[in-house]
């Protein structure tokens, strides 16, 4: 998955943050982004792009583009 906010983020962060979509926490999980990513603060929507795309690889696995 490439997003540079993603990318911020530490491995285990990324699995919580699996965990909680997995779970359907999509809140807690874009609060743990928040928290987690550094400065500057990601904005809640690019918070949301990324729970959004780790729904779509979780559900249908990772692709190709």
């Amino acid at each position: 998955m490439e997003n540079a906010l993603w990318d911020r983020l530490s491995v285990e962060v990324r699995r919580e943050v699996d965990r909680l979509v997995s779970a359907g926490r999509n809140v807690h999980a874009m609060a743990l982004i928040r928290e987690h990513a550094g400065l500057p603060t990601p904005h809640l929507h690019d918070c949301l792009d990324v729970v959004d795309q780790r729904f779509n690889v979780l559900r249908h696995g990772p692709t190709s583009s």
